[in-house]
């Protein structure tokens, strides 16, 4: 028989919450005390102001309450092994917060910021360990690490946007733009499911936000880190976006998207197929075509499994997409030098443009735009391979109507090629532009791999100029004073068919009349430049060499060879050669290395003391009077020379206006003119502005230039001046021809009787009938003219034309 026992009396359980309370109020008081004695001890080693210690103490004691409050309400309401990580992660983040808030009133100490923010990022690894090795892992741990990763990214942004620009807050703001999303969409407050991908895009943006504000890279090699950091920042976020719309979102909502989605996707690949390279040709007819890579990218795709699919679309998306940064690279490059981007020689031409830009608009306004260009192209390449797979993949899902589909485009294409259908003339329906494009960048890759060894052999071949004797050399200019001027960006549109040449037409013809009444002549003519839109040494080292100098390409090998210049021809025949470009600097080797001038001078070393002009770092006036001061001295020895005038060079603003001559001294007169003129910023804004200052720059320039002639009474002089190419098309118009004025100016009746066969015209303005030569058959023009033996009977070399 069972007995029934009692039940056992045993003593209740304390409550969980009351055995760790007291575990958390410590956690508590012990995060207090150890923020403000990490500030004290920051303070100390490296400064903190009163800002500092508040936002410092704030954020240190805001988190510490968050951490406490968040454990004594979960349902392990205890500080675990894992938190006292994370705590000490907090006060980090608190100390660098401080650092930060002080910085916009006193430099702060770099170092401090970067170990602080550097040992909270590698903290960051540490926490995680800890509470798997504990098994004391929580969601909660889990939510409350990750605010503190972003509370931190958000400092740091704060902190390198104030040396890169605004911007980079998006960074920082990207977390808490989410949350307050989800405040108003409610399918973004749902849980996002376990991805490795984010912890590695979030420990990116810290360690590249905390090298940033370390200084230790350049400040474009950190734009540009930084602008890759958001890119993936903004990848992991979409990604999260679209996981949690398909996992919530209203079916209506999702088909929208999805329609949206590929309507948007056909139209990218579609754009980058049958977009022109050249500005001009944008017009709607361009776009209303059938591009044949499509029709046979989806027809080839719907034939494929499954993975040759994939990585069929992968491809194809990268090459359209290389396709259409080369198109984005032709359409600048025909804006600025009217011809096609070089996929060999020009890469460059991009390091010296920046160079430009950052004349005009300043380094920071620089940077900002090359990260933004970056970025933009990363972006575009990016969207149209996913756009190419996305188009590929819908095919296949839709298989029949796909089929019919490229079907009925590829009759349609059929027939408009056979009928040679054109809504506009040069863009026929039946497009087959991309692949033009493509098989003419391998053209152009393989003649600029082979041009070396043509040009090598211009370069090398037999010049019968260097043969003269020196006795019997240049004997037609003997006692001349012999200055080349380059006149930049001084072209055939600036005297005839534009805006702005009447302006420019009416100052020759008073500056030739004033010329002509000092007992001065002139004769001019035209010369094709090798150039266009910039690149000027292309046309410097033509003219000097005879030989056809029209890449950097050319350039690099002309400079390694052993070519005769006019320089060299001038010296040999006795006179002393100097070169005055104010835009280079002492770094200039070839002055010495290749064109063996004696004398170089340059924005270092003419003493000026003015201001800059943008892109000229003195104006014209000043490097024309300064020259005089240091060359053309009494008693003097017959000077040739190269004078590179650079006020008319783009951005064309500010621009200089003349002084008294008498007044230049160090050109510290020049010092109020900047302000006294509209912006660079300013002129670019407005195209038609920008063609009214261009014309006033070469108003200036050849006001300054016959000005100093009449002023320097030197009657054995003879000028040579000339453009070096046309400005750029936005100036100069769609189809401008590569010509440039050249005009002598010289009192020697002996001069114009030699050069009498060149029959050139009187003046200043060549009429569009006046003689028109390449500009590398100057230099042997010029020595075969004014030289007593010509070397007509010798074998001469090709100009690699």
């Amino acid at each position: 028989m069972s007995t029934i026992k009692p039940p056992e009396v045993r003593p209740a359980d304390k409550p969980a919450g009351r055995v760790a309370l007291p575990t958390i109020w410590l956690a508590a008081l012990l995060g207090m005390l150890a923020t403000a004695v990490l500030l004290g001890v920051v303070s100390a080693t490296a400064g903190l102001g009163i800002a500092g210690w508040i936002a410092g103490l704030v954020t240190g004691s805001a988190a510490t309450a968050l951490l406490v409050t968040a454990r004594r309400r979960s349902d392990r309401p205890a500080i675990l092994p894992a938190d006292w990580v994370t705590m000490t992660r907090m006060l980090l983040i608190a100390a660098v917060t401080g650092l930060v808030a002080d910085s916009f009133s006193r430099p702060v100490s770099i170092t401090a910021l970067v170990t602080l923010s550097a040992v909270a990022l590698a903290l960051d690894a540490v926490d995680g360990q800890v509470a798997r090795r504990t098994g004391t892992a929580t969601p909660l741990g889990t939510r409350i690490d990750g605010e503190a990763d972003a509370f931190l990214i958000l400092v740091l942004s704060i902190a390198v946007s104030q040396d890169y620009g605004g911007w980079v807050l998006v960074i920082g703001a990207a977390r808490y733009a989410f949350l307050l999303a989800g405040w108003v969409i409610p399918w973004l407050r749902a849980p996002l499911a376990p991805r490795f991908w984010r912890k590695v895009v979030a420990a990116i943006q810290g360690i590249v936000l905390t090298v940033a504000a370390s200084g230790v890279t350049s400040r474009l090699t950190g734009m540009i880190a930084v602008g890759v950091a958001l890119l993936l920042l903004a990848e992991s976020f979409g990604h999260d976006v679209i996981w949690l719309g398909r996992a919530g979102a209203p079916v209506w909502l999702r088909r929208t998207v999805a329609i949206a989605i590929a309507a948007l996707a056909f139209i990218l690949v579609w754009f980058a197929l049958v977009a022109p390279d050249r500005t001009w040709q944008f017009s709607l007819g361009a776009f209303v075509r059938i591009p044949v890579e499509l029709l046979v990218l989806v027809a080839v795709t719907l034939v494929l499994p499954p993975w040759p699919r994939r990585i069929v679309a992968i491809i194809a998306g990268l090459l359209i997409g290389l396709l259409t940064v080369v198109k984005i690279l032709n359409i600048a490059y025909y804006q600025e030098v009217d011809r096609a981007f070089n996929p060999v020689s020009d890469w460059v031409g991009i390091g010296q443009a920046r160079g430009v830009i950052q004349d005009a608009i300043g380094n920071a306004r620089t940077n900002l735009v090359l990260v933004g260009a970056v970025i933009a192209l990363a972006l575009l390449l990016g969207a149209i391979i996913a756009a190419t797979f996305h188009i590929t993949s819908l095919a296949a899902r839709h298989r029949r109507g796909s089929v019919r589909g490229v079907a009925a485009l590829a009759a349609v294409w059929g027939v408009s090629a056979g009928l040679a259908l054109q809504l506009i003339p040069g863009s026929p329906v039946a497009s087959t532009s991309a692949t033009g494009l493509a098989i003419q960048e391998v053209h152009a890759t393989q003649a600029a791999l082979a041009d070396p060894r043509v040009f090598e052999q211009a370069t090398r071949s037999p010049d019968s100029e260097a043969a003269v004797p020196a006795s019997d050399l240049l004997t037609g200019l003997r006692g001349k004073d012999v200055i080349i001027v380059f006149v930049e960006s001084y072209g055939q549109v600036a005297v005839q068919g534009t805006t702005f040449s009447p302006a420019i037409d009416s100052v020759l013809h008073q500056q030739n009349g004033m010329l002509t009444g000092a007992g001065w002549s002139t004769q001019s003519a035209w010369l094709t430049s090798p150039t266009f839109g910039g690149i000027s040494w292309l046309a410097h080292s033509t003219l000097e060499s005879g030989l056809w100098v029209n890449s950097n390409q050319r350039y690099d090998e002309l400079l390694d060879s052993q070519r005769f210049t006019l320089s060299d021809a001038f010296k040999k025949a006795g006179w002393h050669t100097v070169a005055d470009d104010p835009s280079d600097n002492t770094y200039w080797k070839p002055g010495k290395t290749f064109y063996h001038f004696d004398q170089l001078f340059d924005q270092v070393n003419v003493g000026y003391k003015g201001p800059r002009f943008s892109y000229s770092t003195m104006p014209d006036q000043y490097t024309l009077a300064e020259f005089q001061r240091n060359e053309l001295t009494p008693g003097h020895k017959p000077v040739m020379a190269e004078i590179d005038l650079t006020s008319s060079h783009i951005p064309w603003a500010p621009l200089p206006t003349m002084v008294p001559w008498s007044k230049i001294g160090n050109g510290s007169i020049f010092d109020p003119q900047p302000a006294e003129s509209e912006s660079a910023t300013e002129v670019s804004s407005n195209n038609n502005t920008v063609k009214q200052f261009y014309g006033q720059s070469i108003q200036y320039t050849m006001t300054a230039l016959t000005s100093w002639v009449t002023e320097l009474h030197d009657p054995n002089l003879v000028l040579i001046l000339l453009g070096d190419h046309q400005p750029h098309t936005s100036v100069s118009g769609a189809g401008a021809t590569h010509n440039v004025p050249i005009s002598i100016i010289t009192r020697s009746p002996s001069v114009l009787k030699q050069m009498s066969s060149w029959h050139w015209q009187n003046g200043l303005l060549p009429a569009p009938s006046a003689p028109l030569e390449p500009m590398d058959a100057f230099r042997n023009q010029l020595l075969n003219t004014f030289s007593s033996k010509t070397p007509a009977a010798a074998v001469s070399g090709t100009s690699g034309r």
